[in-house]
């Protein structure tokens, strides 16, 4: 009788046991069936991760935030999920949550204190008012318009030249050359003597007029009158502060009529050649505002407005010449300067504006990277113009407003890059998309990497193996699990076999191509 007790109750454990087994794997079908790229990727975990995250029921709730989590994950190995919080079995760190908001916002969302750490600062994208204008060079020439000459109006002789040579500088009403002229003693003598002889003032009249036709100054004679003696010499002064352009005489030499003898060019104002490209000739009209400045002394500022258009476009240089008039009353500057100037429209006009350093060019495209409302980050393609200073105005693609990412753009991507989240800036997105968070990077979705290790565990849907870094994803030695193509992929695939293997980035992980024994011991 007591023996069939025991055999009774030995009966009942057995169907006990039976009955929690098949509702294990009549649970575990069911969750295979209705979710198996959740399946699939529970099974891809490493060891030590599937043995410390055993599947949940219910919802995943972060207990700091109370927000709802999708799963866990090393944001170093993004592709790999777990159900649990923990330390990751990959670096020295513990796992990271993916909220379900966020897999379904737009954009990525990085935390404050890390945009602090990388140093990022936004600006905000501004309507603003501004001259229709460029940059460009100019260099600095004589104003042609004041150059004075001095002429010699008698026939005479140079018994003293003070300019020695061309280009000297030279004050108003410095002596150029002294001129001896013999023409002028006897008329001086003949009206000095009709004064002693107490002619009518009517001879004495006709004599200073004979004195003005043969070109001897109003002063001399005013000195004739004074001191009663005649003056054959005369001192031929400069009418301009400036440089001796050029000087055709030498000492003793005999002058006529008419003839040059040095050419003055002032130094009071100058004129500005302005270089235009070429692609702006049509653009450019005179009484448009022009700023200098010189590179030796930038906080001096020379203005002016464009006065003339010079025509015709050089050959070499392919820009048109502008030309204008700067005043230069305190003789800084001087002819050949190079300046670089701003030159300005007469009439302001309104541009969308942001920070230059904002934007980045691929090459293909240009983006910045825009901040939502929420503080989510995503990037947007934009259509830019013309620079201003250190601002770009931007045509399309952003709205006055907009707060876009000034620094640190980078950072983001590569932040953004190992979430998964923002698609990198060289793919094909389209302007204020963002890629979902499963997307591969571009650059790794079809390369195979290859390395060695040491198989760890085999399961039918993935080899376990402790491999050797590979450089070409920055990874170092580490145990991870890693996809088969197909369950009865790789049959000969033992734990403890040393062997070669290689493997390649797909939406659902890293899959393996081929594994090959390299003969080590098991």
């Amino acid at each position: 009788m007591q023996k069939k007790q025991l055999a009774r109750a030995a009966f009942i454990a057995f169907a006990a046991t039976a009955l929690t087994g098949a509702g294990y794997l009549a649970g575990t079908r069911h969750a295979t069936s209705a979710d198996p790229a959740s399946f699939a990727t529970t099974l891809a975990a490493t060891p030590a991760a599937t043995s410390a995250t055993t599947p949940t029921t219910g919802d995943k709730t972060d207990p700091k935030t109370g927000r709802k989590v999708l799963y866990w994950h090393d944001p170093m190995v993004p592709n790999q999920h777990f159900d649990k919080p923990g330390k990751s079995p990959f670096m020295d760190m513990q796992l990271e949550p993916v909220f379900a908001d966020d897999a379904s916002a737009s954009g990525v969302k990085i935390d404050s204190g890390l945009q602090q750490n990388l140093g990022i600062r936004y600006a905000t994208a501004r309507r603003q008012e501004v001259a229709e204008g460029f940059d460009a060079v100019a260099t600095t020439r004589f104003d042609e318009s004041r150059a004075d000459v001095v002429q010699s109006r008698v026939t005479g002789y140079i018994d003293r030249l003070y300019a020695d040579a061309p280009m000297q500088r030279i004050a108003k009403g410095a002596p150029i050359a002294s001129l001896f002229v013999p023409d002028w003693l006897a008329p001086q003598e003949e009206y000095l003597a009709l004064k002693r002889s107490g002619m009518d003032s009517s001879m004495l009249d006709a004599a200073r007029a004979r004195m003005r036709a043969m070109s001897i100054p109003d002063g001399v004679v005013a000195n004739l009158d004074r001191t009663g003696k005649a003056q054959t010499h005369v001192v031929l002064t400069s009418p301009e502060t400036g440089v001796v352009s050029e000087l055709n005489v030498r000492d003793g030499a005999m002058v006529t009529p008419g003839q040059t003898l040095a050419k003055i060019a002032g130094l009071s104002t100058l004129w500005l050649i302005v270089e235009i490209p070429e692609s702006l000739a049509l653009t450019v009209q005179p009484g448009m505002t022009v700023d200098a400045a010189f590179a030796g002394d930038p906080s001096e500022r020379f203005k002016g407005r464009i006065r003339e258009i010079l025509p015709g476009i050089s050959t070499g240089s392919r820009t048109l010449q502008a030309r204008l008039a700067i005043d230069n009353a305190a003789f800084k500057l001087t002819p050949g300067m190079l300046m670089r100037v701003r030159v300005g429209a007469q009439k302001p006009v309104s541009r969308l504006l942001v920070p230059s350093e904002a934007v980045i060019t691929t090459g293909k495209r240009t983006v910045v990277i825009v901040r939502n409302g929420d503080g989510r980050l995503q990037p947007v393609n934009v259509t830019v113009g013309k620079e201003t200073g250190a601002q770009i105005e931007v045509l399309s693609g952003l709205a006055d407003g907009d707060q876009v990412v000034a620094s640190g753009q980078f950072l983001i991507d590569s932040e953004a890059s190992l979430k998964s989240v923002l698609p990198r800036l060289a793919s094909s997105a389209n302007a204020g998309s963002s890629a979902p968070a499963s997307a591969p990077a571009t650059t790794g979705a079809s390369q195979t990497y290859e390395t060695t290790g040491r198989i760890e565990k085999v399961t039918a849907e993935d080899i376990t193996f402790s491999h050797q870094p590979v450089p070409a994803l920055g990874w170092g030695k580490m145990t991870m699990a890693f996809g088969k193509p197909s369950p009865a992929a790789f049959p000969d695939a033992r734990p403890g076999d040393v062997v070669h293997f290689a493997f390649r980035q797909t939406d659902s992980g890293y899959q393996l191509t081929t594994v090959e024994p390299m003969g080590g011991a098991k």
